[in-house]
């Protein structure tokens, strides 16, 4: 069983233009003759590999901990593409990870330096996945991602932004993306991890 770690490192993560990055404190330390190493550490819940909830951009919206755990653990579909994903390019996407398995076609990531428009947004949303996830720290275009969270949350599709999937071949996998459990929070970390072969 090949198991893949598709997560950032907290501390050296990548971080969405203005908000704060993660930042670490030794509150005890053996070297220094405590009895033990203590690390606290404060982070903004969108750096790194983490997941959007619908409340991050919808009023009224699910906050994380109101989320199914079934949206991030089950069968997935890892698709590479490079530059802007159109709404043909979707269809595409979602036809290949159905024939292959319909299960994982409710799971898709896309792998590569891609951004979804908001043509490729509605056919996500339209076909009714449960989990959109890409290697960006945004899904939609950095200077403009407002539109594409729109329709994408407001369908009720979660996000899991600023994965990693360049040892990742496409296919079909298990994944398990699991957030903390932040109440009332519009986002959250995450330690994604894909299963080779699709199940455990």
């Amino acid at each position: 069983m090949k198991i893949y770690d598709i997560s950032q490192e907290v501390f050296s993560c990548q971080v969405y233009p203005g908000d704060p990055a993660p930042k670490k404190e030794l509150l005890c330390s053996t070297e220094k003759g405590d009895l033990y190493n203590l690390t606290a550490f404060r982070m903004c819940a969108h750096n790194g590999t983490h997941i959007d909830a619908p409340f991050h951009f919808i009023k009224g919206g699910k906050a994380v901990d109101a989320l199914c755990l079934d949206v991030f653990i089950g069968k997935a579909y890892v698709a590479e593409h490079q530059g802007i994903v159109s709404g043909e390019d979707a269809a595409a996407i979602l036809e290949k990870a159905k024939n292959q398995d319909p299960e994982a076609a409710k799971r898709i990531l896309i792998k590569g330096d891609a951004v979804v428009s908001s043509e490729a947004a509605k056919v996500f949303a339209s076909a009714g996945i449960l989990l959109l996830c890409n290697e960006s720290q945004t899904v939609g275009p950095e200077d403009a991602p407002m539109e594409v969270h729109l329709i994408l949350l407001g369908a009720g599709v979660v996000l899991l932004e600023g994965i990693r999937l360049a040892a990742v071949p496409e296919g079909v996998y298990f994944l398990n993306a699991a957030p903390l459990n932040l109440s009332g929070a519009d986002g959250a970390p995450c330690r994604a991890i894909l299963i080779e072969g699709g199940m455990i």
